[in-house]
């Protein structure tokens, strides 16, 4: 997290707050989860080229869980399939999208896929590789369901 700090003479200088675990895993180069980045204040659809900025208001200091924490503008490539998938959604009424496509029998066409509430987390769809294991983070937080819908059908297999 970021916090505002002033001075006596009035200066505003940013300040960072971490939990006591991430230090660690920042010190040793771990990849961070959506969670632990969310910790920090990054939000799910950050891009890398966001990260680039930091030293304008000398954020420096949160370069290396930026970049651990950022995706790339163009991460998924065309055609490729996946063998499943989670969607994070948000466990309230907060998000009508993709509340709808998951109060759906939408989800019921695709193979793989498993629908996951999170409490104050936006919603975000991660895409698993053959091992079960994360391959793609994607913020779907402005997405309506007819592009969950298209985006599902060209990565995941329809039962």
């Amino acid at each position: 997290r970021v916090l505002l700090s002033s001075s006596s003479n009035g200066s505003v200088t940013p300040a960072l707050e971490m939990s006591p675990v991430l230090p660690a895993q920042l010190a040793f180069g771990a990849e961070l989860s959506s969670e632990a980045c969310r910790e920090l204040g990054f939000s799910s659809n950050l891009l890398c080229s966001s990260c680039q900025l930091l030293g304008e208001f000398n954020l420096e200091q949160l370069d290396p869980a930026c970049k651990r924490c950022c995706q790339e503008e163009a991460q998924i490539g065309p055609g490729k399939r996946y063998p499943g998938a989670i969607l994070e959604v948000f466990q309230g009424e907060k998000y009508s999208i993709p509340t709808s496509f998951v109060r759906s029998d939408m989800p019921k066409l695709f193979k793989g896929l498993q629908i996951k509430y999170v409490r104050g987390s936006d919603p975000v769809l991660k895409l698993l590789d053959d091992n079960g294991n994360i391959a793609e983070e994607l913020s779907i937080l402005k997405w309506n369901t007819d592009s969950v819908e298209e985006f599902l059908t060209e990565k995941l297999h329809r039962i």
